[in-house]
Order: C-alpha cells, then structure tokens, then sequence
C-alpha cells in the first residue's frame, strides 16, 4: 500500500473542505465563517442550511423540486451519478466503498477536490432522534437501509479514512455528538484554526502509526480478487454475484486496520 510521503510539506495554506450532510447537528456550521474553508460541500438537501456552498453533491434518485433555484444553480455547482460514478469507481467501486451519500460524496470531494483535510459535519449516521432525524425534519436514514454495502458503517468509513490518507487527504469529524459511524479523529471547529500543514502531517503520521497496513494491504487484495466491480455503479443489477460473506470478511479486515487507532 502506497502512502505518500508525508514529511514533504508545502508552504502555502492547506486545503481544508467542509461536507455537510444533513443530520440535525449540520446547524451549528451556520454562524462559521466561509473563510475557515477553500471549499464547501453539501450532501442532498444539506445545500439549505448555508447558502454559501460551493458544490452539492445529490444522489440520482434525488427529487428535483428539491434542488435549489436557478440563482443559486449560477453561482455553484451540481453534481450527481455521472460525476461521482467515475469518481467512485476510482477507489475500488460502491460494492468496497459502500454506497450511501455520505461515503460517495467524501469520495467525489477527494478524487476532485484534492483536500488536504476534508473536514465532516452532519454525517455520524445516528438515528437516535425519532422526532427528528434530520436538521429539515423528518427524513430517510439511507444508510440504514438494507443494502449488501452497507453492513458495516464503521468498517466503510476505515476504509474511507485509509484510502484518503493515501491520496494525502486527512479526514476529520467537527461532530461533538457522543456516538459516531465515523472512525475519523475528532476537532472542535476552534481548532480548524490552528492547522498548518505541518500540523496536518504531523496528524497523519500519528494516524498511520496506529494504523495496520498489513490488514489494509490484505483488504484490497480480497477487493481486487473478487472483482465486484461494476462500472456503470448499478451493483444492484450482479446481487447474485456478490458473496455477502466476504464481504463481511473484507469489512472486518477494514475494521482491525484501525483498531489499534480507536483504541489509542
């Protein structure tokens, strides 16, 4: 598994990007400065708690009525499946990756963006509140749907933290939530502040050092032999294809690479 090198440090301000999902806590970034951040993300309907982002990221599925008006279309972006498909394909397929917003926008952030830090806010994946599961109300908790590449929330986002570390990419969580799918480390948004880029590698060796490659390195060596991966990223089409067993075993794979860190 290649990592790139990491003492190699630039001397201009890094590149820290905000994705914003929609849990109830996605609220608390709306009295941030836009300055804290080169880029902002937002996942589906997240696009309505700051009218300062610069990408939206929407599933295919997505209503369209609840897309934004045409003045805000002119001063941002929007992207969907035929932009983020290629993206996730790019890091193994929806079948490794798991295919929930959250997961598949972090992907299109890194492989498009290149962030130094992508920085998550409104992502845990927690539906503990039943009056309101999401900061607009009451919403749909995909990623607890009953989906072949969504077993293991937690091993999906070790991959996500691994695989983002590889295209020299930090993942943070601002949640101060008490629970979590994210295995990300965790900042206070106050300490955004304070990261230099050699802070920032300084983060990354401390995380690759607690980190077993050796587990990682096995993991996509099962990904690569199995070959549950389907370009045009309609998984759900190969379903008899696809072994769920090993994927429970690639999932665990994932989940001992990190454990070491979350333990720590």
């Amino acid at each position: 598994m290649t990592i790139p090198p990491i003492e190699t440090v630039r001397d201009d301000a890094p590149r820290i990007l905000l994705l914003l999902g929609s849990a109830p806590d996605a609220v608390r970034c709306e009295p941030w400065p836009k300055q804290a951040f080169s880029r902002i993300v937002a996942i589906n309907n997240a696009w309505r708690v700051r009218p300062d982002w610069d990408f939206l990221v929407h599933a295919g599925d997505f209503p369209s009525d609840r897309l934004p008006h045409d003045a805000t279309l002119r001063q941002a972006r929007i992207f969907s499946a035929t932009q983020y498909v290629p993206a996730q394909n790019a890091f193994g397929g929806f079948v490794y990756a798991g295919a929930t917003m959250a997961l598949t926008a972090a992907y299109w952030t890194i492989h498009s963006q290149k962030p130094d830090v992508l920085a998550f806010l409104g992502c845990d994946m927690i539906y503990d509140r039943p009056d309101k599961t999401h900061f607009y109300g009451i919403g749909r908790p995909d990623p607890l749907r009953d989906d072949v590449t969504l077993r293991n929330l937690e091993a999906k986002s070790a991959r996500l933290l691994v695989q983002a570390l590889k295209h020299g990419c930090l993942c943070i969580n601002l949640s101060d939530l008490p629970r979590s799918r994210l295995v990300f480390p965790r900042l206070a948004f106050d300490e955004l502040g304070s990261l230099s880029l050699t802070r920032i590698a300084d983060m990354k060796a401390d995380i690759l050092g607690n980190i077993r490659l050796d587990k990682a390195e096995k993991a996509e060596e099962i990904e690569r032999d199995l070959g549950y991966f389907y370009e045009d990223g309609m998984y759900w089409n190969h379903l008899d294809e696809i072994d769920e067993m090993f994927l429970a075993d690639i999932d665990g794979l994932w989940m001992s690479a990190v454990e070491k860190r979350r333990a720590g």
